[in-house]
């Protein structure tokens, strides 16, 4: 049976555009698999669009979209915390489901906008927040709720997969990949959210809450980048075997949560060792169905905007009622970063050795005929308090990678 969903568009740039133009491309085949006619009706937006195809559908002011009963679903892809936020929260009150790119606003006030969303009957979807087109959340609702989800890590950032793939595969320094990145479009003129792991660090909070139920908050996680990396890091983890990867993680131990944004070198053979270039990836380990991954474009225009599409398809299918997300306001008890545990592959001047085998226990030390004066080494299993504070104790310390485990 056919059912018309009016649309409205919060932010007509690129995540909005595409939007538009994923419902206009692919109208008649939805209608066909959903029985659901998507039609835009507005698109809010300060700037006028002339010339565009939508631009009849352009207002300025939310007002005009709230009090339209016709108006079943807003997409809020402005980015941001505000007016985003105001908009969301008046929408789902008004009893309009809302449909969000925003990761930080997801992150921030995500427990907060779905409660706001059941009390009013409608639904508050978020897809395209985490992994661009991947669809992960959906996932995680709907195909994996017989799980009992133990870990969840993943490559959640295409900037700095980009250039951590060109380091490694070019022996790039970072400087050279991140102006090359900046290039092509891939990176910010400001690229801290991306190469400092604050874009990773959100994502993976919001898939931390999803997964064990409770509120990961992004400021509780130890994050950090990729800005330190070098080239000669690149060669230790090609003797090793290993990819360097930034990586989001989070797992449950007894009823408390670990999470860490942090590179960390893969070993040939895991599932994240291959993932390269600007694509995302994200493993799950479920206690019956043990590691699953998730692989796609996580960012861009037309996949972020197909994810965004497909919260439309399932609001629709959802009207009058609130669709199903186990994310309670309640904060997660996470386990204090200091007592986290990980090995280390540790680069220090040769000098250093004989502490090195007294302090770690090292007994195998890792050179490269281009590094003259300095080796590296792996660790055993330690606690991260642990482990800086005998790190720090080496006089010719140089730097370390975790390892993925």
């Amino acid at each position: 049976m056919l059912k018309s969903v009016k649309v409205a568009i919060l932010g007509y740039g690129t995540v909005g555009g595409g939007v538009a133009q994923v419902i206009d491309a692919n109208h008649d085949s939805i209608l066909q698999k959903t029985g659901l006619d998507l039609e835009v009706r507005y698109i809010l937006d300060l700037r006028d669009f002339p010339g565009d195809v939508n631009e009849h559908k352009v207002v300025h002011d939310i007002d005009v979209i709230l009090k339209d009963p016709e108006v079943t679903v807003c997409c809020e892809t402005m980015g941001g915390k505000r007016p985003a936020y105001d908009f969301s929260r008046r929408a789902l009150e008004a009893g309009k489901s809302v449909c969000s790119s925003n990761k930080e606003l997801v992150e921030a006030f995500g427990p907060e906008l779905l409660q706001i969303a059941s009390a009013h009957h409608c639904s508050y979807l978020f897809e395209a927040s985490v992994g661009g087109g991947i669809p992960i959340i959906h996932n995680i609702l709907n195909c994996l709720t017989q799980e009992k989800i133990g870990s969840v890590q993943g490559i959640l950032n295409g900037t700095t997969n980009y250039m951590l793939t060109r380091m490694a595969d070019e022996g790039a320094d970072y400087e050279t990949v991140l102006q090359e990145a900046q290039r092509l479009g891939y990176a910010e003129k400001n690229p801290e959210a991306d190469v400092e792991g604050h874009d990773s660090g959100r994502k993976i909070a919001i898939l931390a809450s999803l997964v064990f139920g409770k509120t990961v908050k992004y400021d509780k996680i130890h994050v950090e980048g990729i800005s330190s990396l070098t080239a000669a890091d690149m060669a230790y983890a090609r003797k090793l075997g290993c990819s360097v990867k930034l990586l989001g993680k989070a797992s449950e131990r007894v009823s408390r949560i670990s999470a860490i944004v942090a590179p960390f070198l893969v070993k040939a053979g895991q599932p994240l060792y291959m993932v390269d270039d600007v694509f995302n990836a994200i493993v799950l380990h479920g206690n019956m169905l043990g590691d699953t991954m998730y692989y796609g474009a996580g960012a861009g225009r037309r996949p972020t905007a197909s994810a965004v599409v497909s919260d439309i398809i399932t609001a629709g299918l959802h009207e009058g009622s609130t669709a199903y997300c186990p994310w309670e306001p309640e904060e997660a008890d996470l386990v204090p970063f200091e007592e986290t545990e990980n090995a280390f592959f540790v680069r220090i001047g040769t000098a250093d050795q004989e502490q090195a085998r007294n302090v770690f226990g090292a007994e195998k030390f890792i050179t490269l005929p281009q590094m003259e004066n300095e080796c590296g080494f792996v660790t055993g299993r330690l606690k991260e308090g642990q482990f800086e504070e005998q790190f720090l104790a080496l006089k010719h310390r140089i730097s370390f990678i975790r390892m993925d485990a």
